[in-house]
């Protein structure tokens, strides 16, 4: 029988499980692996079979610091799929979060399986996709990078399970993405990112105080950016958020589950208008 061998991914290797994701219609973005790396370049992984150069399987698990990782890319090529390949994969994989709480996105195909792993809900989260819509940005909105840069990592601390500097500073300079923050009386109300992708842009994260603040910002990372069309994936336990999407014309795409297999520290979960990416939280 042929073996199954999982090792660590480049960066340029993930090039490929890009173009399996976007098989997938997970609609990537253009340049997401040079930040996805940053946080932990040891957490991509893939599985190849014995005399065979091409991958078969690919997976990430991420580590945040000592207490949190977060799982994604669980993908297995179309035409070597149900052979064992993807569980072996993710078996060798999941050892490198040691003991640490592994959060991950789950389509509906899959929840099953990974409750049986040990997985439990946390919300439900749907993408909003839709055209842009042609709405005047608001005041208070300027480029992150005028923005403190501690100021801007501890907001997004306060709303994210895990400190993450790294993937911040190159999420928030990686050429091609637009990222912008609300200053209400010299404080941080709100940051958001959009960056290109195959499809609609991708707006993540979208974290603000207030609906209003969540709103300029849309608005602002959308006006002018030269996409056609942007998507957002909104978690459906934040009714603000979903309420915000459907003003703008944006329409419920495909679903998934937040899913975590422990405890996760307390963050503002009402501050999050749109998660990061499905890939890394």
């Amino acid at each position: 029988m042929s073996t199954l061998h999982v090792s660590r991914a480049t960066p340029e290797e993930w090039a490929l499980v890009r173009e399996w994701a976007a098989a997938e219609g997970w609609n990537p973005g253009l340049a997401d692996e040079q930040s996805f790396f940053a946080q932990d370049p040891d957490g991509f992984f893939l599985g190849r079979v014995d005399g065979e150069s091409a991958p078969v399987s690919a997976i990430s698990v991420v580590n945040y610091g000592d207490a949190y990782a977060f799982l994604g890319f669980y993908l297995v090529r179309p035409d070597r799929r149900g052979l064992g390949h993807g569980l072996a994969t993710w078996k060798a994989a999941l050892g490198h979060a040691g003991d640490r709480t592994v959060g991950l996105d789950g389509v509906p195909a899959q929840q099953d399986n990974y409750r049986r792993s040990g997985f439990a809900l946390a919300h439900r989260t749907a993408r909003y996709v839709g055209p842009v819509a042609g709405r005047a940005p608001a005041a208070g909105v300027v480029p992150a990078a005028e923005v403190d840069g501690a100021a801007l990592a501890a907001y997004d601390s306060g709303c994210h399970p895990a400190d993450r500097p790294r993937f911040l500073e190159r999420w928030l300079g990686t050429p091609g993405h637009r990222a912008l923050a609300r200053v209400v009386d010299g404080r941080v109300t709100g940051y958001g990112v959009i960056r290109p992708a195959r499809e609609e842009a991708r707006v993540g994260p979208l974290f603000a105080d207030t609906p209003a603040d969540a709103e300029a910002l849309l608005d602002a990372l959308a006006d002018g950016f030269g996409a056609d069309g942007i998507a957002v994936d909104v978690p459906e336990s934040n009714g603000a958020a979903v309420r915000m999407a459907e003003a703008r014309g944006l329409v419920p795409t495909f679903r998934t589950a937040r899913m975590y297999t422990g405890p996760v520290r307390p963050f503002a979960r009402e501050r999050v208008f749109g998660i990061t990416t499905l890939e890394l939280g």
